[in-house]
């Protein structure tokens, strides 16, 4: 046993070993007795400091060991399993370490450096509060360390971003354009108007305006602006907001590439994607691109829409003044286009003139031409480029609804733009509608103002095909979206009597509750006097209120037995409203619905439902007649026959025809109508065949209607007075419709037939 009672002490630097009987025979507790530190020498330097702090904290560490060694007895059955499990980590690691090993030579030369770099806190030698302040080294270390780990990350995301393959949506928007049934352009509509121009085409001024104002060191620049960036970087970051400073570069990458989404994130690939795209594209390609696809507000991208949206001519013809003004605009037009409100025109002077001022500093304009720029260049008042308010633009409306639903576009498609809309539109027909309608509104007006203010005219005609060749939607679009001519809010009244006739006609009547049906012919005799009560087989009709229910005549008039034929001929309605009760309310709106009226336009299956109480739009009652002159096929109204994308055909869903009622049926109607036209309108009837037609009256004078065809050609008019401002609730004509013997309608109706 190591030193006993009477022996000399121990040295210093000794070892003192305890054999413990109740240990095993291999375990041995060693207890170590550091020597105290020696105190450092009077005025040592701050080397001998540092030597004299590190040894201490040697000589502290190996006594914390040695405490940890002498108390291995009691932990040794709780390491002893971990030695076991570390074990074959050990030989696992091993063969790394020798794969490191040829590197340990240049560990160790780094090792003391290292060790200096190590804070050591608090620092020996030091008092107060720099006893906790890094040395130099340490500064200096950190700094390099973050240079480096910051370039090598630099470095590996310039290598790792590519250059988009795919311009974004905004770049690649284009128009729509329309075109009449004859192939000639009718319109064009899209949010984006934009025409790409060469750079060598859009002149130096406007340039040098649009670069003074947004990055006059671009030909130097290497696609990015660090000062710019690092400002919106802690702006976004700091502030919740965020700021420009992007360059050219910086602008024409997101406004093709990327979205417009102000992160961090999106001003990081941003950058990295201009400096590529700096070393790719030369300088004038990426100006050129940037003045083609850049937003100058009035939906137009591109210098060259933006000088016809706002002055009204080719960029070419700018001066630097006017290149100044649209340059302002890149900022938002929605703060700097100076029509829209004073504080707009205010701001919009103020940058006009800092950008002439920035133009004369980089040397891009003489002061004495900007001497001659004194006045502010006001542009036009509205975007001469839209065509809003015209007739046209109705017609626009229909055919993209249409194109959208035949050829399964979405919206954002559509809008996307570039499609080749062929419509179905006669422009001759069109202009004889328009111009009709709008000789009888302003003759309305003249006669009887007050209501002339409430009026409106729906107007369509649709061939035996379904080919919807013209419309009258309204007096402006711009001012009135409701379009007149599918409006769904008048009743049709007794223009709907042929529908019920070829009910009969096809499906005859029921005399008795669950017999057998009993044929129609134009020949059967109906009592056509005024008033007659409405019967069912169990007896007359009784409404909600305790009331037989009667139909009237126009005017009162009785005509007595009369053949279906000549009723319709002399347009009596008793014996329609009991041909309808006989072959079924549910069979008339059936055959009204087969025939291309639409069910949500049926009115309530009442007996007033054989005279008009439905609402269809005058497309669709121009469809309803169209069926019979189609010899009972239908075929869905369409106003679009063909588009295409760039060139390429768009699959179009073209509505086929479909049975609606039977031939014979067809022309039975056709020649009631016939007689109709012929009897109503003898002097016109006498130099035209094949055409017929008949007026619809409402109970309520609500609505006056002319439907009828000529030439393969089925017209509807419909005159009726509803105050917008209130509601649709349809209000008496009061005599805006004229008169029986002077119909509105069928002035209308033969202006755009030719028959007037």
């Amino acid at each position: 046993m190591g030193g006993g009672r009477g022996e000399e002490p121990l040295g210093a630097d000794e070892t003192l070993h305890l054999r413990v009987d109740a240990l095993r025979a291999d375990e041995t507790m060693q207890l170590r007795v550091p020597p105290p530190p020696e105190p450092p020498a009077p005025g040592g330097g701050r080397a001998e400091r540092r030597r004299g702090a590190r040894s201490a904290e040697r000589e502290r560490t190996a006594t914390a060991s040695g405490a940890g060694t002498a108390a291995r007895g009691p932990l040794g059955s709780l390491l002893g399993p971990l030695g076991r499990v570390l074990g074959p980590l050990g030989r696992v690691l091993g063969p790394l370490g020798r794969l490191f090993a040829p590197l340990a030579p240049y560990a160790r030369r780094i090792a003391p450096y290292a060790r200096r770099l190590k804070p050591v806190y608090p620092r020996p030698g030091r008092t107060g509060w720099r006893r906790w302040i890094p040395s130099w080294r340490q500064w200096l270390g950190a700094t390099l360390t973050s240079f480096g780990l910051l370039s090598a990350f630099l470095v590996t995301a310039y290598a790792m971003t590519d250059i988009p393959d795919n311009l974004n949506s905004y770049a690649t928007q284009q128009d729509n354009v329309y075109f009449w049934s004859d192939g000639t352009p009718m319109a064009r509509t899209g949010w984006v108007q934009r025409q790409a121009m060469p750079l060598k085409d859009i002149p130096p001024d406007v340039r040098w305006a649009v670069l003074a104002a947004e990055n006059e060191s671009f030909y130097s620049d290497p696609g990015i602006s660090a000062k710019g960036i690092t400002r919106a970087v802690f702006r976004t970051l700091g502030q919740g907001d965020t700021e420009g400073g992007s360059t050219i570069t910086q602008q024409y990458v997101k406004n093709v590439y990327l979205t417009q989404n102000q992160t961090v994130s999106r001003k990081f690939t941003e950058a990295m994607i201009a400096l590529k795209l700096d070393n790719k594209m030369s300088k004038d390609q990426i100006l050129e691109g940037y003045l083609n696809t850049s937003w100058f507000g009035r939906g137009s991208y591109g210098i060259q829409r933006a000088a016809q949206a706002y002055y009204g001519k080719d960029v070419g013809k700018l001066n630097a003044s006017e290149a100044a003004m649209l340059a302002s605009l890149l900022k938002g037009a929605g703060l700097y286009d100076p029509t829209l409100n004073k504080a707009n025109h205010a701001r919009a002077v103020e940058r006009w003139s800092w950008i002439l001022d920035r133009m004369v500093k980089i040397g891009k304009l003489s002061p004495q031409e900007r001497a001659t720029y004194t006045k502010y260049p006001e542009p036009l008042k509205t975007n001469p480029l839209y065509n809003t308010g015209a007739q046209s633009d109705y017609l626009v409306e229909l055919a993209s609804q249409y194109a959208k639903k035949a050829g399964h576009l979405t919206d954002k498609q559509f809008d996307l733009g570039g499609y080749q809309i062929y419509t179905t539109f006669d422009r001759k027909r069109e202009k004889a509608l328009t111009d009709a309608v709008t000789k009888a509104r302003k003759k309305a007006r003249q006669d009887d103002p007050a209501a002339a203010r409430n009026g409106h005219y729906g107007a369509a005609s649709v061939t035996a095909d379904g080919r919807i060749l013209a419309v009258y939607g309204g007096p402006d679009h711009r001012k009135q979206g409701y379009n007149e001519s599918n409006a769904t809010t008048v009743p049709a009244g007794t223009a709907f009597t042929p529908f019920v006739y070829a009910a009969g006609l096809e499906h005859g009547v029921h005399t008795t509750r669950g017999g057998p049906a009993t044929p129609v012919t134009p020949d059967s005799v109906y009592n056509g006097d005024d008033g007659v009560p409405v019967t069912t087989p169990e007896g007359p009709y009784w409404d909600r209120s305790g009331k037989k229910v009667a139909a009237h005549n126009d005017g009162g008039r009785s005509y007595g037995q009369i053949t279906l034929r000549e009723a319709m001929a002399k347009s009596v309605n008793t014996p329609f409203m009991q041909l309808g009760m006989d072959a079924g309310l549910d069979t008339v709106r059936q055959t009204a619905i087969d025939s291309g009226l639409l069910s949500s336009s049926m009115g309530p299956q009442v007996p007033a439902l054989s005279l008009g109480n439905s609402t269809p739009s005058a497309i669709r009652m121009a469809s309803g007649y169209a069926t019979f002159a189609a010899g009972g096929t239908h075929t869905e109204p369409y106003s679009v026959r063909r588009i295409t994308r760039n060139g390429s055909p768009v699959p179009l869903a073209t509505p086929h025809p479909e049975r609606a009622v039977g031939t014979k049926v067809a022309e039975e109607v056709t020649e009631a109508l016939t007689d109709s036209f012929r009897t109503a309108h003898p002097e016109a009837a006498a130099g035209r065949a094949g055409v017929s037609g008949k007026a619809g009256t409402t109970e309520k004078d609500t609505a006056a209607w002319y439907v009828g065809t000529a030439d393969s050609v089925s017209t509807a008019i419909v005159v009726y007075r509803i105050d917008l401002t209130r509601s649709l609730e349809p209000l008496p004509l009061k005599g805006l419709a004229g008169t029986s013997a002077n119909s509105v309608p069928y002035a209308l109706w033969s202006a755009a037939t030719g028959l007037g």
